[in-house]
């Protein structure tokens, strides 16, 4: 049985999300990057709660590089939800499509006064600066905080369903070479449900981190994975810091200090996951 390490809990904060409890007025909200998975279900929750959802993305009209369709899809718009990425990590790609966009969208959001920017980020980018897309990251992060528009900035630790992209680019054969940097992932559903409870908040004008409810070693994650998944793969564990084959501080993958946990722990997610 596989057992974690205990989650430092100084400073710490459990936020049960409570719907309810938010702002109940319908409002216009623009998701930009709407059509991918975080998005969509994004989309659907803030729809369900009665909101005016416009999806921001190029096939929805509205194209960040060129700025075509911004000010027609922020016409009466109060909140602006930033969930846009590159088309890959790459270095020079991230930064060039980071500066672009979040070039044209502070534009574009002055022009509108926007009541509230909230931008998903990664935890840990301050403290890996010299890899090529969490600079790019930092940047969207200080573009929005520097814009005079009322912000907030989630961090987020890597999501449960990003397991099985670690075993394809880790593994070999019927072997998967993981760290045992430490690692607190959490579900794409307690992601979505904290972004819409924030951006329906008045902004932090700061930045809040978010976190699944259980912390331990990537290998130790990625080995109870495969056991629930009968597949027959070995976890060969080291102790590199290595993530996606990019050397990294051993705890960047974590929160820093106080985060917001989430609600559904990784074997229950794992089980519900392969059984569907």
């Amino acid at each position: 049985m596989l057992v974690w390490k205990s989650i430092r809990r100084t400073g710490a904060q459990l936020i049960l999300i409570n719907f309810t409890n938010l702002n109940s007025s319908h409002m216009k909200i623009l998701v930009i990057g709407g059509t991918g998975l975080t998005g969509r279900l994004v989309t659907k929750k803030l729809a369900n709660l009665g909101h005016q959802v416009i999806i921001g993305s190029p096939s929805h009209g509205v194209d960040l590089m060129t700025g075509e369709g911004l000010s027609q899809a922020l016409e009466n718009t109060e909140i602006v939800i930033d969930l846009s990425n590159s088309s890959s990590p790459e270095e020079e790609n991230a930064i060039r499509f980071f500066q672009t966009a979040g070039k044209n969208l502070v534009k574009a959001e002055l022009a509108a006064n926007i009541r509230h920017h909230l931008v998903l980020s990664i935890v840990g980018t301050d403290d890996a600066l010299e890899i090529g897309y969490l600079r790019a990251k930092k940047y969207q992060e200080d573009n929005i905080k520097n814009s005079g528009i009322p912000y907030t900035i989630i961090r987020s630790t890597q999501f449960y369903e990003h397991t099985d992209a670690i075993i394809a680019v880790q593994g070999r054969g019927d072997e998967v070479f993981v760290s045992k940097i430490d690692y607190q992932p959490i579900a794409l559903e307690d992601v979505t449900d904290y972004i819409v409870q924030f951006a329906l908040e008045e902004p932090k004008n700061g930045t809040v981190e978010i976190a699944g409810p259980t912390r331990a070693n990537m290998d130790d994650f990625v080995a109870k994975y495969i056991e629930i998944a009968g597949k027959p793969i070995k976890v060969v564990s080291d102790e590199d810091s290595k993530y996606m084959h990019l050397v990294v501080p051993r705890s960047l993958l974590v929160p820093a200090e106080e985060y917001n946990a989430g609600k559904i722990h990784f074997e229950d997610w794992a089980l519900s996951t392969l059984e569907n």
